[in-house]
C-alpha cells in the first residue's frame, strides 16, 4: 500500500514505465495499464527519451496502453472534499488530453479503503462508461460473491439518479493482486521480477522472492494453476468474462521477465483450450468492459448507499484513517481553500488588466504548485494519514510551499492593483501570515472567495487593547479586542466584514485617537470544579445569549448544560466532554489500532476530573474558555475549549452569523494508545441515527448496525464536512473545516474523534513506520448549529461553505510618508462588479487551467498527429467555470427549485462574454458528443448510449438540483 517514499518512488517509477513501454513495443499481444498521472508525468517529463514517447503515442493507439482513471492520483474516497478530487482528476485529464488526446473512460478505484457513493457520480460526469472497486466489507463481499452480485448499475445520486448511473464492478475476494500460491512449489507463482528493492537495486539482478520461471517441466502445472482460479472466479460473476489481474504494488519493474513467463503460459492454455476449458489473452480494464457491454444483460440498480466503512475482519475496522494525522488533514483542507481563493483572484485580475506589471506564465507556475500540491496528497495513503512521517512531511512541504507562492501572487496583485491606480497609496508590502500582528496603522485586505455577500468576523492578532478600525471611506467598522487565550503578549482583534461575491475589501487599523474604539471584551474567572463530586440538586446556571441562542452553562461542573433555540423557545438539554478510547499496542494480547483500524479496548473515559472556566464578554462576541484538567490540583490542563457566539449590530445581515455556536479545541499532545473523541448528548430521541456527508456532496443516513465483534469502531463513519442528529422536530448540526471520524454510540448522541497517538509491534507497521506516534497538539474548529429541520435546511449547506471557504486576510504597509492620505475606495472586487449566485447555487471553480488543446476534439487530434503539440505558451483566454446546485430534489420547496443562471450577467464584471462551451466535468469533452455507455436495466430495458442533457441557450444555463455544470468561458477582446 505504501509506496510513497519520494527518492525510491522516483527511481521506482521512472524503471516501471521504461521497462513496460520497452516491453510493450516487442509483443503486439502485450497490454498493460497505468492509473496515476503524478508518477507518470515525472518519467515523461525527466526520464522518457523521444523514442520512449514515439512509443506511448504508438502504443496509446493500437490500445495496448491504456490509462484508467487518468487523475493525478488514485484518491482517497472517505475523507477528501469532492471539490479536490475534481481538481486532482482535472490535473490529469488536462496533461492526457493535451498530450495525446486520450480522455480515460474507466476507473480502477481498487485500494481505497471502502467506497463512496459520491466516485460514482464523479466518474459519471467524467464520461466514464464503468467504474472498478475492490475494497468493500469482508462479510457484504462474500454474500455479494456468492449471489453474483458483484457487478451493478450504481445510482450514486438520489437527483441524478439514471441520468448519471454508471455500471460498478467489485473485484471478488482475491482483489487486485494475482494469488501467488502455486501447490507445485513452495516458492511463489506469476510475480517473476520478485520484489522491488529501491533505492538500491541488487547488483547481480536477483530481486527478493522472484517467482519460480516458467519451464517445460512445469508448464502444465502452471497453466492448472492459473485455469483453476479463474475458475474458481467465474462461479462468482454472471458471465463468462473473468478479469484476472495480473500484477501488485511495485510490479513491473522488470517487465521483460514478467512478460516472457506470462506470454509462454498464455500460449500453452490457448494452444490446449479444449482441455483446459477456458481461453486466455492479455487485456485492459476497457477490454473487459467491452467484453461484458457486449453480453447485452439486464443488471440491478444500487442506490445511493455506499461501502463505508470497510473492515477486512471482524476486529479490523479501517475507521481509524478517519481522523489520522489531523494536522495534515486540516493543512491539506487549508491549502485546498486558498487555492480556491487563489484561482478566482487570478482570473479576475487577468481579466481586467491584460497589461499588468505581473508576469502571467509565472503566476501559472505559482498557481500550479499549489494545484500539484493539493492533488498529490489526496492520495489514499496521503489525506487519509495512512503514510510513515517522512511522506507526510514530503506532502506538508509541497502543500507550505504551494500555500507561500499563492500568497505571494496574491499579495503582488493587490501591490500591483493598488499602485496602478495613483492615487496616493504607494504599498511598501502586503503580506499573508496565518498569525500575523500588524503594527498598529497598517491595512487589513480582506478577499471574500465565495459568490455571496458575507458578513463575517476576521480575526487578527495586535500589540496593544485600545484602537479603531476604519473601513475604505473612513467609516468606523464594528470590532472587538480582547486577552488571547493562546498567548499572553497580544490581544485578538475581531474585525465585522461585511463583502460582496468575490471581492475584497480594505481595512484601516488605527491607534485609538480619543473617537470611536474597538469594543473590549471583558473576562471573568471562575473557580475550577470538581466534576465528579458535583452537586446535582442546587444548580447554578450561567447565561450566555445572543440574537438566536441561549447557551446555559452549569456553575457546579462548568460545563454546557442546555441550549435555547430563540425563535421557537425550543430548549435542548446538551452536555460536552472529552473522552479517550484506550487502545492495545501488543499484537499478542489482541486487536490494534494503527493508522488505519481502530480497536478500542473498551467503552471511552472521561480525561478530566476538573474543569476551569473564563468568561470574555463584549458587545460583539462572547467567548466561553473551557480548561480540562485531570484533576482538580493539576498543574496544566490537557484539553481546552474556547466556544464563541456572535452578536450582530443593527444593519448588518447576520443570520449566519448568529446561527453558529463556534468551537475550536485544543487536544494533546496525548498519551500514547490514547484515541481522543469530543461527545456532545443531548435529550433529543434520535434513535441512534447518524446522518454524515459524503465528500461535502450529499448526506447518508447512518443506522446504528450492532455486530458481533467491534460494534464501537464498526459504527464510526467519516465526516469530511457534515455531521447531525435529530428527532422529529429538532436538529442538531456539526460542521468542520477537516475530516473526522464521527459515531452516534448512544441515543441523542454524537461523538467526534479529533485526534489519535498509537504505537504498536505489528511487524508491518514496523518495517514501514507506520505507528502513528503522533505528539502533536491540533486545534481543530467545528460549528453548531441547533434549530428546526427547515431553519438548519436552509442554514447548513451555506455555513459549511463559508466554514470552508473563510475570508483570505492579508496584511499590507503603506509606505512612510503616503499614511495621511485618507483613501478613497469603494468596494474592489477585482475590478468592477462582483459576482454573485444565489444560496442554493455555489461557484465551484472559476479559474485559468491554462491548457494549450483545442476544444475541437477533430482539431486536438490532428494537432497531436502533426506533432504540432509542442511547448507553447499556456493559453489566457480560456476561463473554466463550474457551477453547482447544493440541493437535493425534494429537500426544500424554494432551495430545491431548479435555477436560470444566466453567464453574461453573472461574468459582466470580468468583461463581456463572447462564447461558452459546456464540457465533462474534467474539461476535456464538448457535452454534446459525449456519449456514455447505457447499461440495460429492469427499469430501463435498453442498452445504448447516454446522450447530454439539455445544454445552454445563449449562455443561459438551467441548473438542476445537485448537478455540477462545467463551462469554457471565452470573454471579448481576446
Amino acid at each position: 500500500y505504501v509506496f510513497f517514499l519520494q527518492e525510491s518512488m522516483h527511481a521506482y517509477a521512472a524503471n516501471v514505465y521504461t521497462s513496460v513501454v520497452e516491453e510493450l513495443v516487442k509483443g503486439k499481444q502485450r497490454k498493460f495499464i497505468a492509473v496515476e498521472q503524478e508518477f507518470f508525468r515525472l518519467w515523461w517529463d525527466a526520464v522518457a527519451t523521444d523514442m520512449h514517447k514515439q512509443q506511448v503515442h504508438q502504443l496509446l493507439q493500437e490500445g495496448r496502453l491504456e490509462f484508467v482513471i487518468g487523475g493525478q492520483v488514485m484518491h482517497d474516497e472517505a475523507v477528501t472534499l469532492i471539490d479536490d478530487q475534481i481538481l486532482q482528476l482535472t490535473e490529469g485529464h488536462g496533461f492526457l488530453y493535451e498530450t495525446f488526446g486520450i480522455r480515460p473512460q474507466f476507473s480502477w478505484h481498487v485500494d481505497p479503503f471502502g467506497a463512496s457513493a459520491t466516485t460514482p457520480t464523479l466518474f459519471a460526469l467524467a464520461g466514464f462508461n464503468a467504474h472498478l472497486i475492490s475494497r468493500i466489507d469482508y462479510d457484504l463481499k462474500a454474500d455479494m460473491q456468492k449471489n453474483k452480485e458483484l457487478q451493478f448499475v450504481w445510482q450514486g445520486s438520489p437527483s441524478l439518479s439514471e441520468r448519471q448511473e454508471i455500471f460498478t464492478h467489485v473485484m471478488d475476494q482475491y482483489s487486485y493482486c494475482t494469488p501467488s500460491q502455486i501447490p507445485f512449489s513452495n516458492r511463489s507463482g506469476f510475480y517473476w521480477n520478485g520484489i522491488a528493492a529501491f533505492p538500491d537495486p541488487p547488483k547481480d539482478g536477483v530481486y527478493p522472492n522472484m517467482s519460480l520461471p516458467v519451464t517445460d517441466t512445469n508448464i502444465h502445472l502452471y497453466a492448472q494453476t492459473m485455469v483453476a482460479n479463474i475458475k474458481e472466479r467465474a462461479a462468482w460473476f454472471r458471465t463468462s468474462d473473468v478479469l484476472w489481474p495480473w500484477g501488485c504494488d511495485k510490479q513491473f519493474f522488470n517487465a521483460s521477465i514478467q512478460y516472457s513467463n506470462m506470454d509462454l503460459l498464455l500460449d500453452y492454455i490457448n494452444k490446449h483450450s479444449d482441455e483446459f476449458g477456458v481461453t486466455v489473452q492479455y487485456a485492459t480494464v476497457g477490454d473487459y468492459f467491452q467484453a461484458v457491454y457486449n453480453r447485452n444483460l439486464t443488471w440491478e440498480i444500487r442506490d445511493s448507499q455506499d461501502f463505508l466503512p470497510y473492515s477486512t475482519e471482524p476486529f479490523q475496522a479501517w475507521t481509524g484513517f478517519y481522523t489520522s494525522r489531523s494536522t495534515l488533514k486540516g493543512i491539506a483542507r487549508r491549502a485546498s481553500s486558498l487555492l480556491y481563493a487563489g484561482e478566482s483572484f487570478f482570473t479576475q485580475y487577468v481579466r481586467k488588466h491584460p497589461a499588468s506589471s505581473i508576469c502571467k506564465c509565472r503566476a501559472l507556475r505559482q498557481l500550479q504548485s499549489l494545484r500539484w500540491a493539493v492533488s498529490e496528497v489526496q492520495h489514499h495513503d496521503g489525506i487519509t494519514g495512512t503514510e510513515s512521517p517522512k511522506v507526510k512531511d514530503m506532502y506538508m512541504n509541497n502543500l507550505m510551499y504551494g500555500m507561500f507562492n499563492v500568497k505571494k501572487l496574491m499579495a503582488s496583485i493587490i501591490m500591483d492593483m493598488n499602485n496602478a491606480k495613483k492615487n496616493g497609496e504607494v504599498y511598501s508590502s502586503i503580506y499573508i501570515n496565518d498569525s500575523g500582528i500588524p503594527d498598529v496603522d497598517q491595512y487589513v485586505v480582506v478577499y471574500n472567495p465565495l459568490a455571496w455577500n458575507i458578513t463575517t468576523f476576521v480575526a487578527v492578532s495586535v500589540s496593544h487593547l485600545e484602537m479603531s478600525v476604519y473601513d475604505e471611506l473612513g467609516h468606523s467598522v464594528p470590532a472587538q479586542v480582547q486577552s488571547s487565550a493562546e498567548s499572553h503578549s497580544t490581544y485578538d482583534l475581531y474585525i465585522l466584514v461585511e463583502i460582496s461575491g468575490l471581492s475584497y475589501r480594505k481595512y484601516n487599523i488605527k491607534p485609538l485617537n480619543g473617537k470611536q474604539s474597538a469594543f473590549i471584551g471583558r473576562s471573568v474567572k471562575y473557580k475550577r470544579k470538581d466534576v465528579t463530586r458535583a452537586d446535582q440538586q442546587n444548580r447554578q446556571l450561567l447565561p450566555v445569549v445572543n440574537n438566536c441562542y441561549q447557551v446555559l452553562f452549569d456553575q457546579n461542573t462548568n460545563l454546557m448544560h442546555s441550549i435555547t433555540e430563540r425563535e421557537t423557545n425550543q430548549t435542548v438539554q446538551l452536555t460536552q466532554e472529552f473522552l479517550e478510547y484506550h487502545v492495545n499496542g501488543d499484537v499478542m494480547k489482541g486487536p490494534i489500532s494503527d493508522n488505519y483500524l481502530f480497536a478500542p479496548n473498551a467503552s471511552a473515559v472521561p480525561v478530566s476530573k476538573a474543569v476551569g472556566l473564563e468568561v470574555v464578554s463584549g458587545n460583539l462576541m462572547t467567548e466561553i474558555r473551557q480548561y480540562f484538567y485531570s484533576n482538580v490540583t493539576s498543574q496544566d490542563y490537557i484539553y481546552a475549549m474556547y466556544t464563541r457566539m456572535y452578536t450582530v449590530p443593527e444593519g448588518y445581515d447576520g443570520k449566519l452569523l448568529c446561527h453558529r455556536i463556534e468551537q475550536e479545541y485544543s487536544v494533546g499532545p496525548l498519551e500514547l494508545n490514547r484515541e481522543a473523541v469530543l461527545r456532545t448528548s443531548s435529550n433529543l430521541n434520535t434513535r441512534q441515527l447518524l446522518y454524515t456527508d459524503s465528500n461535502g456532496y450529499q448526506i447518508q443516513k447512518r443506522p446504528f448496525k450492532a455486530h458481533v465483534n467491534n460494534t464501537v469502531a464498526r459504527n464510526y463513519y467519516p465526516m469530511v464536512q457534515t455531521a447531525y442528529i435529530e428527532d422529529d422536530t429538532t436538529r442538531l448540526m456539526l460542521l468542520a473545516e477537516r475530516a473526522h471520524g464521527v459515531s452516534s454510540q448512544g441515543n441523542g448522541q454524537v461523538e467526534v474523534m479529533l485526534h489519535r497517538r498509537l504505537w504498536n509491534n505489528l511487524q508491518w507497521d514496523l518495517n514501514y513506520n507506520l505507528t502513528l506516534n503522533d505528539s502533536s497538539v491540533v486545534r481543530p474548529v467545528i460549528w453548531l448549529i441547533l434549530g428546526t429541520k427547515s431553519v438548519s435546511n436552509i442554514l447548513y449547506r451555506t455555513s459549511g461553505l463559508a466554514l470552508q471557504h473563510r475570508p483570505v486576510v492579508m496584511f499590507g504597509a503603506l509606505s512612510g510618508d503616503k499614511r495621511k492620505l485618507p483613501g478613497q475606495f469603494q468596494q474592489n472586487s477585482v475590478h468592477g462588479s462582483p459576482v454573485t449566485l444565489p444560496p442554493n447555487l455555489h461557484l465551484q471553480t472559476l479559474s485559468i487551467p491554462g491548457w494549450r488543446y483545442s476544444s475541437n476534439h477533430a482539431e486536438q487530434v490532428h494537432s497531436i498527429r502533426m506533432g504540432k503539440q509542442k511547448e507553447g505558451d499556456a493559453d489566457f483566454s480560456r476561463v473554466l467555470l463550474r457551477i453547482r446546485h447544493l440541493y437535493e430534489v425534494g429537500e426544500d420547496p424554494v432551495l430545491s427549485q431548479p435555477v436560470m443562471v444566466n453567464l453574461k450577467s453573472l461574468l459582466k464584471g470580468l468583461g463581456s462574454v463572447m462564447a461558452v462551451e459546456e464540457r465533462s466535468l474534467t474539461g476535456t469533452w464538448d457535452v454534446n458528443t459525449l456519449k456514455r455507455w447505457k447499461w440495460k436495466t429492469a427499469r430501463y430495458p435498453s442498452k445504448g448510449y447516454f446522450n447530454s442533457t439539455e445544454t445552454s441557450e445563449n449562455c443561459i444555463v438551467m441548473v438542476h438540483p445537485k448537478e455540477i455544470r462545467t463551462f469554457f468561458v471565452y470573454f471579448q477582446g481576446q
